[in-house]
């Protein structure tokens, strides 16, 4: 398939998805504060939503507004953030990434579950496959279980925090699909939950009575960059593909196991056992199986 505009975006959001991960990763090697960085983070994002996408001031405080669903966003959000940075120091990128890229398979159960959506027999080989691949990946290696030998909490943070990652994420998918059946405008609903995300983040580091230091917000700079990148560069890639939607939904979530799994291996060295192998092999499978082809 030609190099189209439509591939560019599609790529440019695999990359920058993988980097936010890589970001977060090495916050602790600099030892920067993840949480400072979190809220620049919002404030950068929100400021790009709304000089880039442009949304509708008249739309945004509309009766339809549903302000209860966007405070829980603004809770989540950087809860979940927070959340990633811990699995992605416990159990690495490879894990982290394909734990959040597997949660789009929550709104799906809750589609079955809550809203009674008939159970097509792809779609339930594809949740089959999902929970196998999330039971492979969360499985650790034989030398994180020597070293984490007489600390259990070491052990459990291994496989809890992607855990929270995937269940976050997954809840998160579920409030945005009903900011937009409210009839929220997209770029209004996103910026109200940046908004609200970055200044709960603000009110917990004021309460804390952080130390604000310019290094911390300036790696939140780059963080607001790569995560807001991600999503224009999604919506974009949908954009300039509409007859392609399964394309662009299968590449994305592929291209970013993929791409985190080589990351994680070949720059951090993160170790793999055959049945975490596996597991990625089963999570891509799920993806496919997903895809409205």
């Amino acid at each position: 398939m030609p190099l189209t505009p439509g591939l560019l975006y599609l790529s440019a959001s695999v990359l920058c998805s993988v980097t936010v991960a890589v970001l977060l990763k090495l916050a602790r090697r600099y030892q920067v504060d993840v949480r400072q960085a979190i809220a620049m983070n919002y404030a950068v994002a929100a400021l790009l939503c709304w000089a880039v996408l442009r949304p509708d001031p008249a739309r945004l405080l509309a009766p339809q507004t549903p302000w209860l669903v966007l405070a829980a966003l603004g809770v989540l959000l950087p809860s979940v953030f927070l959340a990633m940075a811990a699995a992605l120091r416990h159990a690495g990128i490879v894990r982290s990434d394909a734990a959040q890229r597997l949660s789009l398979f929550i709104p799906l159960l809750a589609a079955f579950v809550l809203f009674g959506e008939p159970v097509g027999g792809r779609k339930l080989a594809a949740i089959v496959l999902a929970f196998s691949a999330l039971f492979c990946l969360l499985r650790q290696p034989p030398r994180a279980q020597a070293s984490g030998a007489g600390r259990p909490e070491d052990s459990r943070a291994m496989w809890v925090w992607p855990l929270a990652v995937w269940a976050g994420y997954g809840v998160i998918d579920i409030l945005f699909k009903q900011v937009a059946r409210t009839g929220t405008a997209f770029a209004g609903g996103l910026l109200l939950a940046f908004v609200l995300s970055g200044l709960l983040m603000l009110a917990y580091l004021l309460w804390r009575r952080v130390r604000w230091q310019a290094r911390h917000l300036a790696a939140g700079v780059v963080l607001g960059l790569a995560n807001f990148g991600n999503i224009l560069t999604y919506v974009r890639a949908h954009q300039s593909l509409p007859e392609h939607p399964a394309l662009v939904f299968a590449s994305m979530n592929m291209g970013v196991i993929t791409l985190g799994t080589l990351v994680g291996a070949l720059a951090f060295r993160e170790p793999l056992t055959r049945l975490n192998i596996a597991g990625i092999a089963l999570a891509l499978s799920s993806i496919v199986l997903m895809a409205p082809w």
